[in-house]
C-alpha cells in the first residue's frame, strides 16, 4: 500500500526520512579515468576517498539523533559499486505530495534509484521526460516555489521538465532556476541552505549578480558563509523542525549565527562523510514533513 509522501518546505518537522549506509569507495578521483565533470567539480570542492566504516559510524550517529527526535528512518538497500550511494538526496525529491525520481547525470549512479520502486517502501515515484536533475539541486524555500540549481548535474531542460510534471500532478508552484557564476558546482545545497522561514545560509560568491539580487528580494535574512566554510560543506545542514537545525561538528561560526537567531542547533560529527562534497542534507531523503 502506498505510503504518504508530503514535503512542503525545507524546514517542516521531519517525520519520515530515507537513508542508505555508505558502501566501498570505487570511483577514481585522479588519473585518466576521471570524468571531465568531476575534474571541474574538484576545482570548487574537496574530493578524497573516505573510509566506509567510519562514514557508516557517523551516519549511525545521525540516525540515532533523528530517531530520538521522533523521525522514522527508513534504510534503503545497498547499491553495490556506487561510491555516493549514501547520498540518497540526489536520487529523488518530494515536492508536496509528489515524489520525483531524479534523472541522474552520472550513469554510474543509476542503480541507486532501484530502491525507490521496492514494494516494501510503498513509494510511487514520478519520472521526468527529459533533461537531468538531482535532488541536491532542489530546494523548497516556501510553499509557492521550487528552487533548482543549474549545477554540473542539473540542466535547464530538467528544470523545465519538473515544472511540467508538477503541473500534471496538481502541484501549483513556480520552478525557479538558480544561476551560478562559476563552473564546477556539485549541487545547489552546498552553497544555499534554507534553514527557517525567510532565512538561509548563502555562499554569495558562486552566484551571478542577478541571482544574488533575486535572493535579496525573496529572503528576509541571508547569512553569508565564506569560501572555506562552503568548501568544507558546512552549508549542507539539515533542518528537522521549523526551529531546529543539525549542523556538522566544526561549523562553529555558522552554528553561533543560527543560535543567535533563536534556532536550536544540534551537532553531529560528519568529518568522514564530507571527504566527498556532501553532508547532512545529502545523506537524507525526506519523505514526510509536517
Amino acid at each position: 500500500m502506498p505510503t504518504a509522501t508530503h514535503v512542503a518546505t525545507e524546514y517542516g518537522t521531519l517525520r519520515r526520512v530515507a537513508m542508505r549506509h555508505a558502501g566501498d569507495f570505487t570511483r577514481p578521483l585522479t588519473g585518466p579515468g576521471v570524468h571531465p565533470v568531476l575534474a571541474r567539480q574538484q576545482a570548487t570542492s574537496a574530493w578524497t576517498a573516505y573510509d566506509p566504516a567510519a562514514v557508516r559510524a557517523q551516519q549511525d550517529q545521525l540516525i540515532g539523533l533523528l530517531r530520538e527526535r521522533g523521525t522514522e528512518v527508513v534504510l534503503l538497500p545497498a547499491a553495490p559499486g556506487c561510491s555516493a550511494q549514501h547520498y540518497p538526496r540526489d536520487i529523488a525529491f518530494a515536492v508536496d505530495h509528489v515524489l520525483v525520481r531524479a534523472r541522474l547525470n552520472s550513469t554510474h549512479r543509476l542503480p541507486e534509484t532501484d530502491a525507490l520502486t521496492d514494494p516494501a517502501l510503498g513509494l510511487r515515484p514520478v519520472d521526468l521526460e527529459r533533461g537531468t536533475i538531482e535532488g541536491g539541486d532542489v530546494l523548497l524555500p516556501d510553499t509557492g516555489r521550487v528552487l533548482v540549481g543549474l549545477s554540473e548535474e542539473t540542466s535547464p531542460a530538467g528544470a523545465a521538465a519538473l515544472q511540467e510534471a508538477l503541473a500534471r500532478h496538481g502541484v501549483d508552484r513556480e520552478v525557479v532556476p538558480v544561476h551560478f557564476a562559476v563552473k564546477g558546482i556539485v549541487h545547489l545545497d552546498d552553497h544555499l541552505a534554507v534553514v527557517a522561514p525567510g532565512t538561509a545560509l548563502i555562499h554569495r560568491e558562486v552566484f551571478t549578480a542577478d541571482q544574488n539580487r533575486w535572493f535579496d528580494a525573496h529572503f528576509d535574512d541571508l547569512l553569508p558563509v565564506t569560501d572555506a566554510e562552503a568548501r568544507a560543506v558546512q552549508v549542507n545542514v539539515l533542518a528537522i523542525a521549523p526551529t531546529t537545525i543539525v549542523v556538522a561538528a566544526g561549523s562553529d561560526r555558522i552554528a553561533a549565527a543560527l543560535a543567535a537567531r533563536g534556532l536550536e542547533v544540534l551537532t553531529v560529527d560528519y568529518g568522514e562523510v564530507t571527504r566527498i562534497p556532501g553532508s547532512l542534507r545529502c545523506t537524507t531523503l525526506p519523505l514526510l514533513r509536517t
